[in-house]
């Protein structure tokens, strides 16, 4: 099972974000990626259709025969990742934001959170800042807009960067020092965030940690691939090619699905 590949879900394009962290610390790995960008996004949606669409997503790439899941969704992770683990024979590798470090290494006591409403308004984050961050300021923001505009490809866009100066201006009210990124498209706006943000503001993303728990998982039900041939990426897709291209580089091939 060793050579099979690590399977990596996403409602779009965003979690190319956390497979590039993968990628990068275990180059020898094989990957398939899914972008759901026809039903993208998923923060809106109820449990249910994010259960229902996650089932659909745990699925396909299980019949491509992966050995792991990655659910490169926060939102798909809040609100499905119990069931998939609960009904499925594979190890799942779960996206959560990086509330915990912040809220430990503040020194303003306020911190700041972009986020989907699925997660935001999920159970799972609740019992988390509850845990680690009751006893700071936490300003949350759901992105609303954020993806769409990504997905169409408008990243680098005015329009995206007047969106962002609307949802930042609350926490640099707060006098945040940490930004937590809740949602796997928003590390591509890590170069706009720098700009608009005052510079002693950290932003934080989940993507490197994601990918060490992916590698120490496979360590644990000895699955890691040890052969250092060149790996095989599969990316699919049921939207729009073009926008994978351009975040993943142009010597990627991206293939369509009708799913």
């Amino acid at each position: 099972m060793s050579k099979q590949s690590i399977g990596v879900f996403d409602s779009g394009v965003g979690g190319t974000s956390i497979w590039k962290e993968i990628h990068a610390l275990m180059p020898n790995e094989n990957t398939i990626y899914l972008a759901d960008s026809v039903n993208t996004p998923y923060g809106p949606k109820v449990k249910d259709a994010i259960i229902d669409l996650s089932i659909k997503n745990t699925e396909y790439l299980l019949s491509k025969n992966c050995k792991l899941i990655v659910v490169a969704c926060n939102t798909a992770t809040t609100n499905a990742i119990g069931y998939l683990r609960a009904n499925y024979n594979v190890p799942f590798i779960g996206i959560e934001p990086a509330i915990k470090p912040a809220a430990l290494q503040t020194k303003t006591n306020a911190v700041g959170i972009l986020a989907t409403k699925g997660t935001l308004s999920s159970e799972l984050f609740s019992i988390t800042t509850n845990l680690f961050a009751s006893n700071i300021k936490v300003v949350e923001q759901i992105g609303d807009g954020i993806v769409e505009l990504i997905e169409s490809g408008k990243l680098s866009s005015e329009e995206m960067k007047s969106l962002l100066e609307v949802y930042l201006e609350p926490m640099i009210k707060a006098d945040i020092d940490y930004l937590v990124l809740g949602c796997t498209h928003y590390p591509y706006l890590i170069p706009i965030l720098s700009e608009l943000l005052p510079k002693h503001v950290k932003i934080i993303d989940s993507g490197e940690a994601v990918a060490r728990q992916t590698k120490a998982v496979l360590e644990k039900y000895n699955l890691l691939n040890l052969e250092t041939r060149y790996s095989k990426n599969e990316f699919y897709t049921n939207g729009a090619p073009e926008v994978m291209k351009q975040l993943l580089g142009k010597h990627f091939v991206v293939d369509c699905l009708d799913f």
